[in-house]
């Protein structure tokens, strides 16, 4: 199994274990997100978007700052601003400055967004188990804990 990745990219084989490792779990990020992609492609929004519109539906009707949203991605995304721009203009969620600091913006979800997410479960987890689920429920826990064992290493 090991060494399929350099194949597939057309490289020399890897120096390092762990380089293969850090790059096939980056080769199937892309992978994963590209299918994602092609799900959410008709309804015009982003992976990115996709998981704004989640944690805003996820906030209810409280919402959330724009430093609250950024912190809760699961992507980094540098311009969260323009971001929450464009799915305003497209009427999916509504800001408003706050009443106690006039500083601080809340975005909530809007009727039209909650309806376009909501929408988009079943055929996202479709997708999701088409891409991951024959893997099995079993090496899927495995990788989870390898993950989180992976994010959790010391810097």
């Amino acid at each position: 199994m090991a060494g399929r990745l350099a194949k597939e990219i057309q490289s020399k084989p890897f120096a390092l274990l762990e380089e293969e490792a850090a790059l096939n779990l980056a080769r199937t990020f892309e992978v994963v997100q590209q299918r994602l992609s092609e799900t959410l492609k008709p309804h015009q929004l982003t992976a990115t978007q996709y998981n704004v519109l989640r944690i805003l539906r996820g906030a209810g009707s409280e919402g959330v700052t724009c430093s609250q949203a950024s912190e809760r991605m699961v992507n980094h995304d540098p311009d969260m601003t323009r971001l929450l721009d464009r799915l305003e203009a497209r009427k999916l969620v509504e800001r408003e400055r706050s009443r106690e600091d006039r500083r601080v913006v809340v975005t909530r979800i809007a009727k039209k967004g909650l309806d376009l997410v909501n929408s988009l479960d079943a055929p996202v987890n479709a997708a999701l188990r088409r891409q991951l689920g024959h893997v099995g429920k079993e090496k899927l826990s495995q990788l989870i804990d390898i993950l989180e064992t992976l994010r959790n290493a010391p810097p």
